[in-house]
């Protein structure tokens, strides 16, 4: 049995994860701040299955003497930190927010980690570090220098504080970019969960572009088995790793799918591109595959109806 901080852990991955290591004997303790983004009712909701079974903090990881606190009375083994302020688009809005969180509070949680003797930490990146780049698919040891979000930013800012701990301080420090994901519990905001929900509403959807932007969709259960992977990670003191499906839909391959698993067509209203979204996301996930046993298994085709499954027998 291990003792864990998962921060976000309330969250649509971060509840997955939590169920999973409750299920393996562990002792998980939950750091949430149940912001606004969307309703914290959700969120609250994502845990109910294993509330009894785990310590859950009403609290920020901005909040420095919290985090502080919490790593004295804690004694964690690992820290999964995996809450952010989320979505590109709101961060062009508002880049001092992510800026604070996701760089300031990954900062106080690498600190108190370091003086709390944490010896092994996970963190939350993405695949929008990978910003312009344009070899595909998108393979960890491509370079870096164009990402063209303040979220983006914020989440490479992240990886660069965990390899300055990872080297000054022998932490073992371990980076997953995820890639797209979906599932049970996706957040309302996102492509697939905002679709299904105005589709089978028979509500209109919005568009953007042509619809031949593509990205790399990840199954949650496929991401929480990569996160496990990271858990048991003990090879390098700093790695990066790629957690995505290894395969690109397009923005029409999508909502198809969404269609024909609600068995309606959707009402599309066009709109111009978005600013700060990438044309296309692909992961290599070879290295995963070879240092993590990550082996995605649910591609689009089935991963689509089962969240359509799960979101028709979802209480509403």
């Amino acid at each position: 049995m291990q003792s864990f901080l998962v921060t976000g852990g309330a969250g649509f991955i971060g509840s997955h994860l939590v169920e999973k290591l409750v299920a393996e004997g562990h002792e998980i303790s939950v750091l949430d701040n149940f912001n606004e983004f969307y309703d914290p009712d959700i969120k609250r909701a994502n845990l109910s299955a294993v509330l009894d079974r785990i310590t859950l903090i009403d609290g920020d990881i901005t909040d420095r003497a919290l985090v502080d606190r919490l790593f004295v009375e804690g004694s964690f083994d690992t820290v999964v930190h995996l809450a952010a302020r989320a979505g590109v688009r709101p961060s062009i809005d508002n880049p001092e927010a992510y800026i604070t969180t996701n760089i300031n509070g990954t900062y106080y949680l690498l600190d108190a980690a370091r003086r709390h003797g944490v010896k092994h930490f996970v963190f939350s990146s993405s695949s929008s570090v990978y910003g312009l780049n344009e070899k595909m698919p998108f393979s960890e040891e491509d370079r870096i220098d164009q990402t063209i979000s303040p979220y983006a930013a914020t989440k490479l800012a992240g990886e660069q504080l965990c390899s300055n701990f990872a080297h000054l301080y022998a932490m073992r420090v371990v980076c997953l970019r995820f890639f797209t994901v979906y599932g049970p519990r996706q957040r309302p905001d996102l492509a697939i969960s905002k679709f299904t929900r105005l589709i089978s509403n028979d509500e209109p959807i919005e568009r953007y572009g042509d619809g031949m932007t593509a990205r790399d969709y990840t199954y949650v259960d496929d991401i929480v088995q990569g996160v496990m992977g990271a858990i048991g990670y003990r090879k390098k003191n700093f790695d990066i790793f790629n957690l995505g499906g290894s395969q690109t839909v397009t923005l029409n391959e999508l909502i198809e799918s969404v269609e024909e698993a609600l068995g309606k067509k959707a009402k599309i209203i066009e709109k111009p591109e978005q600013p700060g979204d990438v044309p296309k996301t692909w992961a290599d996930v070879s290295k995963a595959e070879k240092l993590l046993d990550y082996h995605p298994d649910t591609p689009i085709r089935e991963g689509v109806p089962k969240y359509v499954e799960w979101y028709l027998g979802a209480p509403v």
